[in-house]
């Protein structure tokens, strides 16, 4: 059979894409290329249907050893006694989760979408929302988390499972005080930690599972991986019940060239140069949060302490739509992003999310990265003036010659 040419076609295009735009969009990151041979590898032939050494399926001899890997490793990386390596995405090891402790219309209390949740903490729009009777707790008016009213909440409703994480906010967790608030409702404790997986393995964030219950993960964003899910657990009295609500309650066979990316991930995590990515994307959030804050524009929660931060538009009098395409024209990506009690719907928003680990991974360092902040304020205060789109757009191209992503 001759290759699909309008598939690769596309697929090079995309390439191409990725090369000549700056991406900012927080929960993108790009991955080495051992992650991407092991992704298109052989492995994608085989079923492997159960865990190791109990599988359905004959010929997982090598299998086995695989996901054995990637789960030391990430027991490992995670200081996590319990890994399971085989969701499929973060919401498919969350969905396990919710299916292992809950009963459908048990209550759950997680962070409001539109504070800087995720959907599947119990958005009304996701599956969480529908399934379970969901309470959601947001940011108080100095916009920081509202422990007050977690406590408040968690006292009044009793909620089964509480969840902490976030998708947008740019402050560090308390886990302690969400663990007091559990113990006191007796609920269990679910930790999210998809977006900031990669500060917590290189020690810059604090890690959960000295508190929670169940902590979930993607493995790509900071983690730098493929694109796919895990569950970790130190409580013991869960192991089974999680590993029987992945396989065979939620999900079939286990996508083995994805762990086998995992295990790959896992390990590149483990060097000390990931310490040195990580800590630099860090330093060029801060300095491009920085530099916004000096020219105005408003910042939720004021500052950042990780790897992402929200610009409020409501006072430049534009959405968060019309500046993703904008700054789109210039080959500068973001993408549109609730503010707290935003008036405006998803599609819209009043804001966008700035986040710092894939320029970061070209090798780009604070400088470019406040060189970068400079060329989108110009633009966003200017949004009606091409001139400066296009000369913008050229300035880009240089950065990402200097920077390209097929050295990675």
């Amino acid at each position: 059979m001759n290759k699909d040419k309008k598939i690769f076609k596309l697929i090079t295009l995309e390439q191409n894409r990725q090369h000549n735009t700056i991406n900012l969009i927080a929960s993108e990151n790009y991955v080495s290329k051992y992650i991407l041979k092991a992704q298109g590898s052989c492995l994608t032939n085989k079923y492997a249907e159960g865990y190791c050494n109990k599988r359905y399926y004959g010929g997982c001899k090598y299998i086995n050893k695989i996901e054995k890997i990637a789960i030391i490793r990430a027991k490992k990386l995670f200081k996590a006694k319990y890994v399971n390596v085989q969701p499929h995405s973060g919401s498919q090891a969350n969905f396990a989760v919710y299916n292992a402790l809950l009963k459908p219309g048990d209550i759950i209390l997680g962070m409001n979408i539109k504070h800087g949740g995720h959907i599947t903490h119990g958005s009304k729009i996701n599956i969480s929302g529908k399934i379970y009777k969901s309470i959601t707790y947001g940011l108080n008016k100095n916009q920081n988390i509202d422990y007050k009213q977690i406590k408040s909440l968690a006292l009044q409703h009793k909620p089964k499972l509480i969840i902490a994480g976030f998708s947008s906010f740019s402050k560090i967790c308390n886990w302690k005080k969400f663990y007091k608030i559990s113990r006191l409702t007796k609920s269990f404790l679910l930790i999210d930690i998809s977006h900031i997986a990669g500060l917590i393995a290189a020690k810059l964030y604090p890690n959960p599972l000295k508190y929670a219950d169940i902590v979930t993960s993607t493995t790509h964003k900071t983690l730098c991986g493929p694109r796919g899910g895990i569950i970790l657990s130190n409580n013991k009295n869960l192991y089974k019940k999680l590993d029987k609500s992945i396989f065979p309650q939620t999900q079939g066979g286990p996508l083995m060239h994805v762990i086998a990316a995992k295990a790959i991930c896992f390990k590149e995590a483990l060097n000390k140069n990931f310490i040195k990515y990580q800590k630099q994307v860090l330093k060029n959030c801060k300095y491009m949060c920085n530099f916004f804050l000096k020219k105005k524009f408003q910042i939720i929660s004021n500052k950042t302490e990780t790897h992402l931060f929200i610009i409020n538009l409501t006072n430049l009098k534009i959405t968060g739509l019309q500046a993703q395409k904008i700054l789109n024209k210039a080959n500068i990506i973001v993408n549109k992003n609730y503010i707290p009690d935003d008036k405006q719907n998803s599609f819209i928003t009043s804001g966008i999310r700035i986040g710092t680990p894939a320029i970061t991974k070209r090798g780009i360092k604070h400088k470019t990265a406040i060189y970068i902040a400079k060329l989108i304020s110009n633009i966003l205060k200017n949004i009606s003036n091409v001139n400066i789109i296009k000369k913008t757009k050229y300035k880009i191209k240089k950065i990402c010659n200097k920077h390209p992503i097929n050295k990675l």
